[in-house]
């Protein structure tokens, strides 16, 4: 139906008749165009139903309508079915509560928006735990669990989720409330008289193996079986009803569990002992290839690795079968591993390959479509033998992983999907794999379902006849094919609706360089493929990503979320203003720009990056927020205070109650926030204090008296907020420095002429700027706030006056880590046509990394105190902190700090709208780590950000690690 009168009818009926969110507009229908699939459907509206009887109410306004109907759960679906063009029910929202949990019957009951996590969570602590687990456990539903038959790497001990599910409660299309479960329970009419005329078909038209998923599991009817209703409708994706609840079983967890890592020369040899361990009871035998795994993972050595985890009521229970699995196995190298915290080291390897995967390791894309085909067990070594040599005829390449115990392979290939002879090879290839699997008496799915990705070829697999049942048994539950049609029986071709192709064909023009994606801004876009890591309710550890989506629980405000509106906007068909696109504006409002999903994202997602870009061309020639002109341009109002003296004055005025609440209002700024003191001698004024009074020897010196010979020399960045709001801290590294053996020295800064101190030489974009701004700057407000042009002008001059430094080879540490990090990562992407900002990048060192590498035989001063706080967003995305984590081991400062965002994250706390997001980002990790922490504990936060937001919410001074050494010293 694509009448807009006819759209605005079913929308006004939806409302009418449902008590759960009815939305038509253009953000709720780009955010469910996709799921993790190569496809794209754009829907008519989405419903968020409240409860069993909203979804009948749906289904009969649709029924009357004739419009489909899809039910969605998490949205990482990998064949496309969780895409569809009429009305898709969003369970995540309201329907997502566990309803009970029986610990004695080891059953739970649960609506089919709740995510896997939060039942394990609940089972937990009784011993127990829901059987299969994929790896986007953090963020998929037990409905669409259901709906996909979903696995995991559990499943060689507890097998498939039809193996957990003890009955259901669904809608049939017309509205009939049944209740499937064993002995024909819950069965539709009709549906026993077909299967028992169809028995002979039924006991011999199904391969036999663990990971069987494609089709319908009408071999679940048999009377041998149980007549299990329950079971045959697991993995049916959407298309026969609709889950509104569900009792599953739940299987005791093991106390204790071990890791055994087995490393073998290639996949196929570990492909070829994998189905051998399955004696010695394991619970699980993944594989990985070396292509995909880090090379600082750790592993031993070799080509690729079976992760085999057994376990016992003890820890050397569990590590004395592990031990076990190594005797039997004949491998190149092995380790066992019993620490829990090491083990979700290692899982995170495996559960992030199917991000991982979709880059190639020369950067080339990598599509899923072929993702998770199975095979016997004892068959899989020579099925990847015959897969490989398929790929290689057709000139593709993959990087083989999955569930080896259970013979089933996830893979990502390089298609060219984006051209029409690319689709072709893509659809001739399809073809000869399902006829390999077949041959091999596999399955087309073995986890994923076949949705739009692998329907097409079921015939290959079990015959016409049984795809002519398949389709009788659709009619039989829906008659008139209202649900999620095109999917598993009728379905559209393996090669229509493929997301790519509304996208442009000719890179469009942007201001980053984008090197990772070819300088291409909608490859950049693509790289998010759906998995949603993004959308976990807690950042596991030390993660960050992503703190909005935590706070708000809305899909808009994922990444995700943002990259499929930025997805929709280059394809012109939702949203249709382009850079202008108020949808997008709004999306990317709460994006904190902490630059998490740059390090945590698998696929490596810079939505910071991609916000910048977005407002730079959504402002252009345009009156932008007033946030923009104020703390965007923080650099330019705190140089003019210091030039003209007037801290007292400003710091005066900000902290009277009508003043400032009319510079807030003027400024843009949350009427919440406190406005931070300026400091009254700036550092480098202290600096330039403290060389007059010392003139030679122990105070540091200029770089442009350094020469090239720059020895132990370090040059010390004065950024912004240590320059102005926290000298402190820059007077504590120069002590600390010092102390360590090393000469610091400040970047050259510019004399009223616009001649650069310590540098003969001058420029003309020096001097055009002389009398705005005098001092190197990172850039860090213009570039957050998109003001991609004065950035790139901060950043040229900047250049200009570091050239003695570059040319010295000095390292330039800078304190503040967002600075650090858009020196190191944003300034060469953005000037990717000067090289001077890659080599400056490559200068940039944080304080903990200065005294390591350039002060090796230096001790710091023993503190032995507890330490808490937050590890810097931009640190942890950018630059790393594992320098950070020995100096503090050095100095015996004990304990992990936290993860996740403080929610301050430089402009973005301070604007007016973002206060109780802001809030809500701090009180998830940071303030209950503070609060936790004993008396004595050293409260670290390296960010200015961070520093404030502990102030201004918690009352808590935290403190740089250069000023906890420095203190430590006197």
């Amino acid at each position: 139906m694509t009448d807009l009168r006819e759209a605005r009818e079913l929308r006004a009926e939806l409302r009418a008749a449902v008590r759960g969110e009815v939305d038509f507009g253009a953000t709720a229908r780009a955010l469910t165009t996709m799921d993790a699939s190569n496809y794209r459907r754009v829907p008519l509206g989405v419903v968020a139903p409240r409860d069993a009887d909203d979804v009948a109410a749906v289904l009969s306004v649709c029924r009357a309508h004739g419009v489909p109907v899809v039910p969605r759960g998490g949205g990482t679906s990998i064949a496309g079915q969780a895409t569809g063009t009429g009305v898709v029910l969003d369970f995540t929202r309201h329907m997502n509560r566990l309803l009970s949990l029986d610990p004695h019957a080891r059953t739970a009951v649960v609506q089919p928006g709740l995510v896997l996590d939060r039942l394990q969570e609940a089972a937990a602590p009784h011993g127990l735990r829901f059987g299969p687990d994929p790896s986007t456990h953090g963020r998929c539903t037990l409905g669409g669990m259901i709906g996909n038959n979903s696995c995991g790497s559990h499943s060689v001990a507890w097998g498939t989720t039809a193996d957990s599910v003890r009955q259901l409660t669904v809608l049939t299309p017309r509205g009939e409330r049944l209740r499937p479960g064993r002995g024909w329970a819950g069965a539709p009419a009709g549906l026993r008289e077909l299967a028992e005329g169809e028995l002979a078909r039924l006991r011999t038209g199904f391969p036999e193996l663990p990971r069987r998923i494609s089709g319908y599991a009408l071999d679940a009817l048999l009377p041998e079986r149980g007549a299990d209703v329950a079971r045959s409708f697991c993995g049916s994706e959407g298309t026969l009803g609709v889950l509104t609840e569900a009792v599953v079983d739940l299987v005791r967890a093991p106390r204790a569990r071990a890791l055994a890592v087995l490393a073998y020369a290639d996949e196929t040899g570990a492909a070829e002992a994998a189905a051998g361990l399955l004696e010695h009871g394991p619970l699980t035998v993944e594989g990985m290839a070396a292509d995909l795994v880090p090379a600082a993972a750790g592993l031993p050595g070799g080509g690729a690795w079976l992760f085999v985890e057994t376990g016992g009521d003890t820890e050397g229970e569990a590590r004395a079968r592990a031990e076990t699995v190594v005797r039997a196995a004949d491998v190149l190298d092995a380790l066992v591993v019993t620490d829990p915290a090491r083990q979700r080291t290692l899982w995170r390897i495996r559960e992030d390959a199917s991000g991982t995967a979709t880059r190639m390791p020369d950067g080339t894309e990598a599509w899923p479509g072929w993702e998770d085909c199975a095979v016997p067990p004892a068959r899989l070594g020579a099925y990847l033998r015959d897969f490989r040599g398929l790929l290689a005829e057709h000139g593709l390449r993959g990087a083989p992983y999955g569930h080896f115990g259970d013979g089933c392979i996830h893979v990502r290939i390089d298609f060219d999907l984006l051209t029409g002879p690319g689709v072709a090879r893509f659809r001739r290839f399809s073809e000869e794999l399902a006829g390999l699997v077949v041959a091999h008496g596999g399955s087309l799915s073995g986890e994923h379902g076949d949705g739009q990705a692998r329907a097409e070829l079921l015939p290959r697999m079990y015959g016409p006849e049984m795809v002519a049942l398949f389709e009788r048994v659709k009619g039989l539950w829906d008659p008139d094919d209202l649900l999620n049609p095109g999917m598993l029986v009728r379905p559209a071709p393996l090669d229509a609706n493929l997301r790519f192709a509304v996208l442009p064909r000719e890179p469009v023009d942007v201001a980053f360089g984008y090197p990772s994606d070819g300088g291409d801004f909608s490859a950049a876009v693509r790289r998010c493929v759906g998995v949603a890591k993004c959308r976990t309710a807690s950042a596991p550890g030390a993660a960050v990503m992503c703190p909005s989506f935590r706070a708000t629980g809305e899909e808009e405000h994922s990444t995700r979320g943002r990259a499929r509106l930025l997805h929709e906007m280059l394809a012109g068909e939702l949203v249709t203003d382009g850079w202008r696109s108020t949808e997008v504006r709004d999306a990317l409002d709460l994006c904190l720009s902490c630059k998490g999903c740059r390090s945590d994202c698998p696929v490596g997602v810079d939505m910071a990056t991609y916000k910048a870009e977005f407002l730079h061309h959504h402002y252009a020639g345009r009156r932008r927020p007033a946030a923009h002109y104020t703390m965007g341009r923080l650099p330019v109002w705190l140089d003019w205070v210091a030039r003209t003296r007037s801290a007292g004055v400003v710091n005066a005025l900000a902290s009277v109650g009508p003043p400032a609440r009319v510079a807030k209002r003027l400024g843009g700024i949350a009427e919440e926030r406190e406005i931070p003191r300026v400091a009254g001698e700036t550092f480098t004024r202290w600096w330039r204090g403290r060389r007059a009074a010392v003139p030679s020897g122990g105070g540091g010196g200029g770089v442009g008296d350094a020469g090239a010979d720059a020895g132990d020399l370090v040059v010390l960045w004065p950024d912004t907020f240590t320059e102005h709001f926290s000298p402190s801290v820059g007077r504590a590294a120069v002590r600390v420095l010092e102390a360590a053996g090393l000469r610091v020295a400040l970047p050259p800064t510019l004399r009223p002429g616009g001649r650069p101190v310590g540098d003969g030489r001058s420029r003309s974009a020096v001097r055009l700027l002389a009398a705005r701004r005098g001092r190197v700057c990172c850039g860090l407000t213009y570039l957050s706030t998109g003001q991609l042009d004065q950035a790139r002008t901060v950043l040229r001059r900047t250049l200009d006056l570091m050239e003695p430094v570059l040319a010295a080879g000095a390292p330039v540490v800078v304190l503040e880590p967002s600075c650090a990090a858009a020196l190191r990562a944003d300034a060469p992407e953005l000037l990717h046509d000067d090289p001077r900002a890659a080599r400056l990048a490559a200068r940039v060192r944080t304080f903990a990394e200065t005294l390591e590498q350039y002060a090796p035989d230096w001790t710091p001063p023993a503190l032995d105190r507890p330490v808490t706080g937050q590890t810097h967003c931009h640190q942890h995305a950018v630059l790393g902190d594992a320098a950070d984590r020995r100096v503090r081991d050095a100095a015996g400062l004990t304990g992990a700090l936290s993860g996740g965002c403080c929610g301050l994250a430089g402009n973005f706390g301070f604007e007016k709208g973002h206060y109780e997001v802001s809030v809500a980002c701090a009180q998830e990790q940071l303030l209950p780590a503070v609060r936790r922490a004993p008396e004595d504990a050293v409260v670290l936060a390296d960010g200015f950000s961070c520093r404030t937001q502990l102030e201004q919410l918690a009352g808590v001074r935290g403190r740089h690690l250069a000023e906890v050494l420095a203190q430590a010293l006197d």
